[in-house]
Parts: structure tokens; sequence; C-alpha cells
């Protein structure tokens, strides 16, 4: 029922959702988590391995916002639709 939806998450027409806040509590934690990860590398932290907590910190930050990028759209198509197969 449409009171118990507002109980359990909010109304979206008062401020954010619960449920949206936490996802994005989750997204945040883990791009925090990359970027810790990215920081603690220091100066002499293999380049590749930087990188690549750049790219987990920014695909994250794009789960909030609504970004996806060209990889996300293709790991979707593979995973959920079996191309090729």
């Amino acid at each position: 029922s449409r009171s118990r939806s507002h109980s359990r998450c909010g109304d979206p027409l008062l401020g954010s959702p619960s449920l949206t806040r936490s996802r994005h509590s989750r997204h945040l934690g883990a791009c925090a988590a990359a970027l810790e990860r990215f920081g603690d590398l220091g100066d002499s932290g293999d380049l590749a391995v930087a990188a690549e907590q750049l790219r987990v910190a920014r695909r994250e930050l794009g789960r909030i916002t609504g970004h996806v990028g060209a990889e996300e759209v293709l790991d979707v198509i593979f995973r959920d639709f079996c191309v090729g197969k």
C-alpha cells in the first residue's frame, strides 16, 4: 500500500527516500574506499593499480549521478542477454 511504502522509503515529494539515501551511502563508501586505496599507493605505486582505483571511484559516483559508461552497458548486455552464446 502507498502509506506502507512511504513509511519504509519516505515520501519522495518531501525528500529523498531512505532506500535512495542508503544506496547513495553505499556507493559513496565504495568510492571513498577506492580513493583511500589510491592514496595509499603513494608516488611509488603501480600506475595500473592507481588507474584502476580511480576508475572504481568514478564508476561508484556515476552510479549515484546516473552516468552510465559504455563499459557498464556492455557488461549488462553480455551478462543479462547472453549475446554470442
